[in-house]
């Protein structure tokens, strides 16, 4: 069973390294480098909004909203990748609003990764728009959360 824990500063390396080898491939598909790839993970990691996998095979990056969680990043080191690290990761973030009280979650994704957009319709994310952030096109979408059962 994968554990998830907050991020700590002597975890950044690390992240940063997961962070570029799973974009990386996308970089020269989208043109640009994907967002994530520049992210400033000192501050994010102080902040308390990146959590990582106990086997230090991925990371999550989650901001809570007014109603909602957002996830920024959800990042697996490629040697993963089809072995379920990125569904518990989102499973997390999952469970993450509930205790936050926040009943959706949003994400984003550029629309050349149409893998990464097919798994999000798998676990129940629908599109909810479309727009260009600094020439790259992005897909919105949402969840929102069935409540807790008590």
């Amino acid at each position: 069973m994968t554990m998830i824990r907050p991020a700590a500063q002597p975890d950044r390396p690390r992240i940063e390294e997961i962070v570029e080898a799973a974009y990386a491939p996308w970089a020269e598909i989208i043109g640009a480098r994907p967002i994530p790839m520049d992210a400033d993970y000192t501050t994010l990691i102080a902040a308390g909004r990146v959590f990582v996998t106990d086997s230090g095979d991925g990371l999550i990056v989650l901001i809570p909203e007014d109603g909602t969680l957002l996830i920024e990043n959800v990042a697996v080191d490629p040697a993963r990748h089809g072995q379920g690290v990125g569904r518990t990761l989102l499973a997390f973030a999952e469970d993450h609003a509930r205790a936050l009280s926040l009943p959706s979650l949003r994400l984003y994704t550029n629309e050349l990764m149409t893998p990464n957009i097919a798994l999000y319709e798998r676990l129940g994310y629908q599109e909810t728009t479309r727009e260009d952030i600094g020439g790259r096109n992005v897909v919105h979408m949402a969840k929102d959360l069935a409540p807790n059962p008590d």
